[in-house]
């Protein structure tokens, strides 16, 4: 006899398993029925989070179609994670995805050994001394 937590794990994995791994192509732009495909979304749903979330901003063609970059479609993938698999609201989505990009921007940069001006000086030996060789040559 099925129970009711039996019934529910198999949808869970079916519909994680639907959602499982997007694997974008590598192109500049997908027009909104590629991204609808890709993501397995109805075109309606993507028109919708673009006035729902500020970070999806296709571009539109001169035609007005809208085109989508790589970066839009991994936008909606992480959208519908958020909203279809870790069941947050699309307020709780959006803030989710303000609080990501303020951790992707505060990362700090990466800690060069040398300053710039002894970069330059060290730069400007190494040159010289593959001209005094080259020089050498002749």
């Amino acid at each position: 006899m099925k129970t009711a937590a039996m019934t529910l794990r198999k949808k869970a994995s079916r519909r994680s398993a639907r959602n499982a791994d997007v694997i974008i192509p590598d192109k500049l732009y997908f027009r909104i029925g590629e991204v609808a495909r890709l993501c397995r979304l109805p075109a309606y749903v993507l028109r919708f989070w673009e006035t729902e979330f500020p970070q999806l901003k296709p571009v539109k063609s001169s035609t007005g179609q809208r085109m989508y970059r790589k970066r839009d479609v991994e936008s909606v993938v992480r959208i519908k994670k958020l909203l279809y698999e870790d069941g947050f609201t699309i307020a709780g989505a959006r803030v989710q995805l303000r609080e990501d990009t303020k951790t992707e921007r505060n990362q700090s940069a990466l800690p060069f050994p040398m300053s710039a001006t002894t970069n330059v000086a060290y730069l400007r030996n190494e040159l010289q001394q593959i001209l005094h060789i080259l020089s050498a040559r002749h």
